[in-house]
């Protein structure tokens, strides 16, 4: 049997089935003993693995039949979840996506999987237990007395192999000490500014609460030398000695030495994990963590539901598009040369066709329209792998996931709301203790919203977490030249917060992969302007922050007012038009040699498009009185001079080709109803 011409099929059911495992293994996570969930993850494991056998994909099938063997003993109660079959569960189905995508670049979806096969059958023979045993709580005791578990494991073997110093560090206090805690403190303190703590004995809690003899013991990453490291403790006051052992590869093996195959995969299992949320500098461990999510639950059944839908293939929707585009032009064609005509049987055929097309092309737009739960659905495991990894609680709530979307709009938006969520994780949630002295619930919250207004789309992503000081935000903008002191008294809290999305601009204390390793978000900000929507922020200091981005519904046909320039015309989108005005030649001033209006109660500048697109047959100066339009992007707003005002008409947006690329302020072109092309304005690059 031929199976290639299935080969798309498959890949699509593959991901659809993949994304319901991750949906309902999550639900699972908040709700362990919920058998109906199980049902459903089995059924999704049980069609993945026939599919993937009957297109020869046997890595897939193994692992999904590993995987089901371990679910049909949760859902006939014979073996209950815990964190770490749910962690071989997820690590399942990260290989299972890795081979799927392996597929779609024209792989042959093979891959190394027997160390997870190996972690699944300890799971259902029971062996599991012994092994993990060890890795949940402190395994073996290292030669001086400190223990570490199989997450702290794998932080230390990924420093030494990066390239990190790790050291084995006892420190005892003078006898005679009356601070003992304070001491502490400030050994603490000092290595702090110099690596990573990655575990204390006793623990931190029992330090600062005197409750150790005279001494305590730690591992430390760092890249400074020992001698460096031995300075900078002695140099705390009442610190008799310090001991430093430098750790290799060799020595850190000896921690926790498996004992046979099964402790062996669990520990490849764990380290695996561990590797998946640990960033790739050093970060404190985390071995008590909890992060749950709440989501908008899968379709009952947990496998995609049949219903009375097709497939299509997205290049034939955009044909259908540009047909239609040309049955549009066609149409304002037709309305035009009946208002000329002036006979009542062709007006009436010209109004039924109009109609009939509008409700066409609403047919067709919907066609090209995709929910944003396409998009929302990975964030859920996203949010759940970065709560983990730093040891927060965060409750993920999606409102409005059904909202829908133009197809190209949802293929660019998934990367900078990647960017939004890491960031509001790491930079606006707080730690826990944080959270509990501040009064706080330990659980942060994050709420993305997605619903419509107008012709556009808005998505919030609102978080209950430290918020955004006005203060450290001018800080950085000061010492980045962003603005002058004088400039910096006078903007509001929305200005302040929106230098946010200057280039490069980055508060963090210390850069990591987790929110962009300081890029900033300028990256966030140009990628949503260059699909027509625009990004602002509002916080509230101590009790969160709010980004939201308004997107346009489509880009293939939009709302736009036609102008006349001479015997050119030009449409400008209506979404960057705040208002149209007429205004006299005397209320134009000249200030430093730039002309500017009064407007609102503000001075913006006055832009003559004529002028700028050198158009012939337009002489401004000759008119006492100009038609305005005003634009906006963000918060800066311009008036442009036009001539005349023809109207607002829904055009078909057609790109000038390689050929015409680049033009300045130029998006692209449209044909009107009487022939003529007319040029689209692109406000964004004429105010920037």
């Amino acid at each position: 049997m031929e199976l290639s011409q299935y080969l798309s099929m498959f890949i699509d059911e593959s991901k659809e089935h993949l994304q319901a495992l991750n949906d309902n293994l999550m639900s699972l996570e908040s709700s362990p003993e919920d058998i109906s969930i199980v049902h459903n993850i089995f059924r999704s494991a049980h069609t993945l693995k026939g599919m993937s056998a009957t297109m020869g994909f046997e890595d897939i099938a193994a692992l999904t039949h590993e995987m089901e063997n371990v679910l049909d003993l949760v859902r006939n109660s014979k073996l209950a979840m815990n964190p770490f079959i749910f962690d071989c569960i997820f690590k399942s189905l990260d290989s299972l996506e890795s081979m799927v995508e392996d597929i779609i670049q024209g792989g042959t979806g093979k891959a190394d999987v027997s160390s997870i096969v190996t972690a699944l059958r300890s799971i259902v023979t029971g062996d599991y237990m012994t092994a993990q045993a060890p890795a949940a709580v402190a395994v073996k005791e290292a030669a001086k007395g400190i223990a570490v578990d199989e997450y702290q494991f794998s932080i230390l073997q990924q420093s030494i192999e990066s390239g990190f110093l790790v050291f084995y560090v006892e420190v005892n206090v003078r006898e005679n000490c009356v601070l003992k805690a304070a001491r502490a403190y400030m050994v603490f303190d000092a290595l702090e500014r110099l690596g990573e703590i990655v575990k204390a004995t006793p623990s931190v809690e029992e330090i600062e609460q005197e409750k150790f003899d005279r001494s305590f013991s730690l591992y430390f990453i760092s890249k400074v030398d020992q001698g460096t490291l031995e300075k900078e403790i002695l140099n705390v006051s009442e610190i008799e000695s310090a001991v430093i052992i430098t750790v290799d590869t060799e020595s850190l093996e000896e921690l926790s030495r498996p004992k046979n195959e099964v402790e062996a995969a669990t520990r490849e299992i764990a380290a695996a994990v561990a590797a998946a949320i640990v960033p790739e500098a050093p970060a404190v461990a985390a071995p008590k963590v909890e992060a749950a999510v709440v989501a908008k639950p899968a379709a009952a059944g947990g496998a995609p539901v049949a219903n009375r839908t097709i497939r299509v293939d997205i290049e034939r929707l955009d044909a259908l598009m540009n047909l239609f585009s040309e049955l549009l032009i066609d149409r304002v064609r037709l309305e035009q040369l009946a208002s000329e005509v002036k006979r009542s049987d062709l007006t009436e055929t010209v109004e039924h066709m109009s109609r009939v097309s509008s409700d066409l092309q609403n047919i067709v737009l919907k066609l090209r329209m995709v929910p944003v739960d396409s998009v929302f659905n990975r964030f859920p495991r996203m949010i759940r792998d970065l709560a983990k990894s730093l040891d927060k609680k965060v409750d993920l709530i999606i409102t409005g996931a059904e909202t829908e979307l133009d197809r190209t709009v949802i293929d660019e938006i998934g990367d900078p709301l990647v960017h939004l969520l890491r960031n509001a994780v790491d930079h606006g949630i707080e730690p826990i203790t944080d959270r509990l002295a501040a009064g706080k619930s330990e659980h942060g919250t994050i709420q993305l919203r997605a619903f419509h207004s107008g012709n556009h789309v808005f998505i919030e992503i609102e978080e209950d977490g430290r918020g955004i000081y006005r203060e450290k935000v001018l800080k950085t903008a000061l010492k980045n030249g962003l603005v002058t002191a004088e400039q910096a008294a006078k903007l509001s809290d929305l200005e302040v917060y929106n230098l946010l999305f200057a280039s490069g601009f980055s508060t963090a204390d210390k850069i990591s992969d987790i929110s962009g390793r300081g890029v900033g978000l300028d990256v966030v900000k140009t990628k949503i302007q260059m699909l027509g929507g625009h990004v602002q922020v509002d916080s509230k200091p101590g009790f969160g922050s709010k980004f939201s981005v308004q997107l346009p519904l489509t880009l293939s046909i939009i709302s736009a007012m036609l102008v006349r320039l001479g015997s050119e015309k030009y449409a400008i989108p209506l979404s960057s038009i705040v208002e149209t005005a007429s205004i006299q030649k005397a209320q134009i001033r000249n200030i430093h040699g730039n002309k500017m209006i009064d407007y609102r109660n503000s001075v913006i500048p006055l832009v003559s498009l004529s002028g700028l697109f050198n158009v012939p047959d337009f002489n401004e100066d000759l008119e006492e009185e100009t038609e305005i339009v005003v634009v906006r992007k963000g918060d800066k707003q311009v008036a442009l001079m036009v001539d005349e005002f023809i109207g607002q008409q829904e055009i078909v947006l057609k790109t000038l080709g390689k050929y015409l690329s680049g033009l300045f302020a130029i998006s692209g072109a449209t044909i009107l109803g009487d022939g003529q092309v007319a040029l689209i304005i692109d406000p964004n690059a004429l105010i920037k």
